[in-house]
């Protein structure tokens, strides 16, 4: 008898002390946009006073589009920014996009909530509130989820999210991609990222996408108290995400090597004329597209952008030869024998490398593998060397 007055009472005192507290902080979270940058959702924190009348989005996802911005981006040298806005502004953009925002009450004693203002507030200040981007490890959404963690006074605890085999960054990556129909963006990911991004995911690495922390929240524990109330809708749009565009990577590149196939079987001196510019385009880009993962690799702060396996159809050394094609080297037909042969073995190891492989690239490393064994063999371009 005794320990249930004890529960009712404990569960009296903590309403009251909830309700007399004039903090109430709120995890947002925001649906996917159209734009790549918005595929993923958004994260913020939304504080409201009602002895003051704030009601202020604390945004861990600004950042200032200078001069420099692209060559920061591509050196994985940007800086991100937590911002104070006003909710009917932040609320206002979420609107005009067409993206439905969602916030889960955060379930905090009045000293909690007064230590995490605290702390947003400090963190908001000019000298603490820029941060070095990490998409996967440090992003608007981690930086929600830690600063809550920090400010508790009991341990937060996050139940199991993921399913029973868990995911690689790169497969909710790929979820996410599909649903924005972002296909020809996958691409780029999956060339640009390397076998470090098919890792599997830990239950707390996976909060760094906002649907995921909203799961993790809406499971997490304080202690016998849930952290959170259950997610409530604050805005409600229709998504825009459309269909997916007529012409994706997979069909396209299978087209081009039906197309390029066909014409090599012909004998005609105006398809050889157009071979011959399409040989010296092809390796040129390939070359180019291989420089620019090298560069990633070994040039940049990027860390899932190392041990690229794209790189072993992405010869950097295509760059030089795509210029000599048309020439009489001794050393070309080796070299194009050898890019042969490497391209057969990449093929047959294609689906058990530890990298997985964007398979909208096999038309691709086909053309590779065609086109070098015909460049390999003695004759090539010219009046002597135009056998194709």
């Amino acid at each position: 008898m005794f320990l249930v007055l004890h529960f009712i009472l404990y569960f009296l005192f903590s309403s009251f002390s909830q309700n007399s507290c004039p903090l109430r902080i709120t995890l947002l979270t925001c649906a996917p946009g159209e734009e790549l940058y918005s595929t993923f959702g958004h994260t913020a924190l939304r504080v409201q006073d009602s002895t003051t009348g704030i009601d202020a989005v604390y945004n861990y996802g600004t950042f200032e589009f200078a001069p420099d911005f692209y060559s920061k981006f591509i050196r994985g040298k940007l800086l991100y920014s937590l911002s104070v806005e006003n909710f009917v502004d932040f609320i206002y953009t979420y609107q005009v996009e067409s993206r439905s925002v969602v916030e889960q009450d955060l379930q905090l004693t009045c000293q909690e909530k007064n230590k995490l203002y605290t702390a947003l507030q400090v963190n908001a200040l000019e000298k603490n509130r820029h941060y070095r981007y990490d998409f996967l490890f440090d992003n608007c959404t981690t930086r929600a989820r830690d600063i809550v963690a920090k400010n508790t006074t009991a341990p937060l605890v996050f139940k199991y999210i993921l399913p029973p085999i868990a995911p690689s960054f790169r497969h909710l990556i790929h979820t996410y991609l599909h649903k924005g129909h972002q296909y020809w963006s996958k691409l780029g990911i999956d060339i640009l990222l390397g076998a470090k991004l098919d890792k599997k995911v830990t239950n707390l690495q996976a909060m760094f996408l906002p649907d995921y922390l909203l799961k993790g929240f809406d499971s997490a524990f304080l202690q016998e108290r849930p952290l959170v109330t259950p997610p409530q809708p604050v805005l409600q749009m229709p998504s825009l995400l459309g269909k997916s565009s007529f012409l994706t990577p997979g069909p396209a590149f299978w087209i081009l090597l039906i197309l390029i196939t066909s014409l090599s079987l012909a004998r005609s001196k105006r398809y050889k004329t157009l071979l011959r510019i399409f040989d010296f385009l092809f390796f040129f880009i390939l070359g180019l597209a291989g420089l620019l993962l090298v560069f990633m690799w070994f040039g940049t702060d990027h860390y899932m952008c190392r041990n690229n396996y794209n790189v072993l159809w992405a010869l950097p050394t295509h760059l030089i030869t795509s210029f000599v094609l048309h020439k009489n080297v001794t050393w070309l037909k080796a070299y194009f024998k050898i890019v042969f042969w490497i391209s057969v073995l990449l093929f047959l190891a294609w689906f058990f490398l530890p990298q997985q492989m964007n398979n909208a690239l096999i038309p691709i490393l086909l053309l590779i593998m065609y086109r070098s064994w015909l460049l390999s063999k003695p004759t090539l371009y010219g009046a002597q060397r135009n056998q194709y």
